[in-house]
């Protein structure tokens, strides 16, 4: 006997919820690669166009509160949305 099949469509909300969950994964991602950007930078024994050490850190700490906050708003996104049962089984 076939096991029953999930449904080929999720409802909306519990495909907007995996949405921002993704959202959430990606930003990890995203993370990375802007703090790998300074490795991309002129070192300073350039004289010109290299970027001063503050500028650099500034840039860091800048990412990083800049990911802090959009962390926390895509996890206050998440909270809101109404919970969906798994599967679609009845609770």
């Amino acid at each position: 006997m076939a096991e029953p099949r999930s449904p080929l469509f999720l409802e909306r909300g519990s495909y907007r919820q995996r949405r921002w969950m993704d959202a959430i994964r990606l930003l990890v991602i995203l993370g990375v690669v802007l703090w790998m950007i300074p490795l991309l930078w002129p070192s300073g024994e350039a004289a010109d166009g290299s970027i001063s050490m503050s500028r650099a850190l500034l840039y860091i700490f800048g990412v990083w509160v800049l990911l802090i906050g959009a962390c926390y708003g895509l996890v206050r996104r998440v909270q809101t949305l109404p919970d969906s049962a798994d599967d679609g089984e009845e609770a």
